[in-house]
């Protein structure tokens, strides 16, 4: 039995943190589908700017949508929207077995809009109806601006995919603004299976403080992040208002661990995927670390769901002089800011290669 295969087993599902039309065309996106139990793909702009730089695969389509008279972000979402209808498909055997718990891709908002609500309500609504599949998840941050547009896509219907969370109180939050969305569905009549996940960042909180802690804290504080806050999403399927809801038909907001390719070089390629096993949860991994787990990778025992020793750790990293509820608060804003700039290279991408191919 392989090593993608335990953990599946274990009922964790695995998603591909990259997209491609090399892959899509090639068939590596089946083949990881079949050999490594891969369910589902996320997506987000540094990704789709690296596809678009560094090959020529898309070259074609974007000549084809100037010489059309799109530009700009419009261009963009249908280019991406391409790829990401065609690997939906590809999932929509595991959507269907699983009733639309699994088998689902991700297509992320304007990154420009993170502290706008209702441009970021009105793109969701959008890129939702533009895409034409079941099973993609509109990627909205966990900003203070996207707590609300998260309950007032989940009341329309839109399914969501929260990113850019890096603590218990961010998830918290989230997690309160789709039970509230939920919520007005039951209250208005409408069928409250509206799938969402929530999407904990990890690997970055390691590389914040790599030289600021103890040796033997290092690649510590992610993995005790993660902890807690599956404590926390434990307790809250525990609780009477969960139930209440999920009694009426309503599906859990998965927890989805986000940025688990480590960034220490010299840290275990599988550290965070061996780590954050646990059940009906996702891991998203980028390529290299689910070929690096599919090899040497093992799964000894699901995450416990009293946080093992997360707050003992995290009283460690305290009295190193962390901060983390700070240090959480950075990392969102630095996350949105890394997607903006990404945003742009894109956008000045996708303009000059427009302007070079259009004529061609």
């Amino acid at each position: 039995m392989s090593n993608t295969k335990n953990l599946h087993d274990l009922g964790q599902s695995l998603w591909l943190d990259n997209i491609t039309r090399e892959i899509l065309d090639n068939g590596t996106l089946r083949r990881y589908v079949e050999q490594f139990s891969v369910t589902g793909l996320t997506s987000n702009p540094t990704i789709f700017d690296e596809a678009i730089g560094k090959t020529a695969a898309y070259d074609k389509g974007i000549r084809q949508k100037a010489q059309a008279g799109m530009s700009g972000e419009n261009l963009f979402v249908e280019l991406a929207l391409e790829d990401l209808r065609r690997a939906a498909d590809i999932f929509r055997p595991e959507f269907d077995r699983t009733q639309g718990i699994d088998g689902w891709v991700s297509m992320e908002v304007s990154p420009l809009l993170a502290n706008e609500t209702k441009g970021t309500i009105e793109a969701a609504l959008r890129i939702h109806k533009q895409a034409g599949r079941p099973n993609l998840y509109v990627k909205i941050p966990g900003t203070a601006a996207g707590v609300p547009a998260i309950e007032a896509a989940i009341f329309a219907g839109v399914p969501v995919n929260v990113t850019l969370l890096f603590s218990r109180e961010q998830y918290l939050s989230v997690a309160d603004a789709y039970m509230r969305g939920i919520e007005r569905r039951i209250a208005a009549g409408l069928d409250p299976r509206i799938n969402s996940v929530a999407s904990l960042f990890v690997s970055r909180w390691d590389r914040a403080v790599a030289d600021k802690v103890p040796a033997d804290l290092v690649n510590r504080l992610g993995i005790a992040i993660v902890q807690r806050t599956y404590r926390a999403h434990c307790e809250l399927l525990a609780a009477k208002r969960w139930k209440d809801l999920e009694a009426k038909g309503a599906r859990k907001q998965r927890m989805l661990w986000a940025s688990t390719g480590v960034k220490d070089p010299k840290a275990p390629a599988a550290l965070y995927v061996e780590a954050l096993a646990a059940p009906d949860t996702i891991d998203t991994m980028p390529e290299k670390t689910l070929l690096a787990f599919a090899e040497k990778g093992s799964v000894a025992a699901a995450m416990a769901k009293d946080g093992a020793d997360a707050e003992q750790v995290l009283g460690r990293f305290a009295k190193a002089g962390i901060d983390v509820d700070a240090l959480a608060a950075q990392l969102q804003v630095e996350g949105a800011a890394s997607f903006v700039k990404s945003w742009n290279e894109l956008m000045q991408r996708i303009k000059d290669k427009s302007a070079a191919l259009a004529t061609t």
